[in-house]
């Protein structure tokens, strides 16, 4: 959907393959406590301070400037570029995760007596993501339950004839969700500051937009990403309405264009079409689905968070 250059190696991680902490390791409230909704990954768990004119973000040895940031603006593409600037601290969230996960990175090769420099990128970042994910794995169980959930998929085939698909399958899953998680827990390894009078001005723009806006109307939200011409995305639309009528003053059901809202899409991690996220009174994430989801079982998730007609 989008590349930005700058989030190449955290994105990369995310390819091979969201509990917020309310105080830092130094008892400072985070910016997610602060702003809440600035930053939807890593950065949420980082901590306001006065930074010097010009810095905008300091971690370990990693610092990112304005004027580095300008420059990686004039990079994203024209198209593009009014959305970036109503969006630019999600592209210096993506800078910031690519330093600090590729200091990490180095670090890690390091300590492994690793000649990088006699490597590719894409080589050291892969013997890294499989050291970090050598012992996930699945159980016996979990694979006949993921049978048994998906048996119309199957058309009728036994256990046994697809067992051999399933496993890869469901490991690789968990091994995006761990290598997810390390991505995102990167705030919680590294103590990041933000320049808290830029966060200020920032945080706006932040909230000006159909989702966040639903987040904060204080009723339950069912936001479904998609655009016209994906077929399950199409499919999922006469649903939307009815649902939309049904339940009307009881929830907030949204749809977002991924072509014309990218930049958002990408800030709440949609990467494939169509997907429907459901957000509690209080506007936290409470369960996101991922394809065509249908009404009786749209309906059962709203009965979960408490919400009847």
């Amino acid at each position: 959907m989008i590349n930005f250059r700058g989030s190449k190696l955290a994105l990369f991680l995310l390819m091979l393959l969201q509990a917020t902490y309310a105080l830092s390791a130094f008892g400072q409230t985070t910016i997610d406590v602060k702003y809440p909704g600035l930053f939807n990954g890593p950065l949420k768990y980082a901590i306001t301070d006065s930074l010097p004119s010009g810095e905008l973000l300091v971690a370990s040895e990693v610092k990112i400037t304005q004027s580095q940031l300008d420059a990686e603006v004039k990079k994203v593409s024209a198209n593009l570029q009014s959305q970036i600037k109503d969006n630019i601290f999600f592209l210096l969230e993506n800078i910031a995760v690519d330093r600090l996960i590729n200091a990490e990175v180095q670090a890690w090769a390091k300590s492994k007596k690793i000649n990088i420099k006699s490597m590719k990128e894409e080589d050291v970042i892969k013997k890294f993501v499989e050291e970090l994910t050598a012992n996930v794995t699945v159980s016996q169980q979990e694979v006949k339950e993921y049978y048994e959930s998906n048996k119309d998929a199957f058309k009728g085939a036994k256990f046994a004839d697809v067992e051999p698909f399933i496993k890869p399958q469901l490991i690789n899953e968990k091994k995006q969700e761990f290598l997810n998680r390390y991505v995102n827990d990167i705030g919680k390894r590294i103590v990041i500051k933000i320049n808290d009078d830029w966060a200020k001005l920032q945080y706006p723009k932040a909230i000006n937009n159909p989702v966040d806006k639903l987040r904060r109307s204080g009723k339950p939200s069912l936001v479904d990403f998609g655009a016209s011409g994906c077929v399950p995305c199409d499919m999922m639309a006469p649903m939307l309405k009815e649902l939309k009528k049904e339940y009307s003053g009881i929830i907030n059901v949204e749809f977002v264009d991924v072509r014309e809202n990218q930049i958002l899409s990408a800030r709440y991690g949609v990467s494939s079409i169509p997907v429907q996220i459901f957000f509690d009174k209080n506007g936290n994430e409470f369960y996101r689905h991922v394809g065509f989801f249908p009404k009786e079982k749209i309906i059962a998730k709203l009965k979960e968070m408490g919400v009847s007609k």
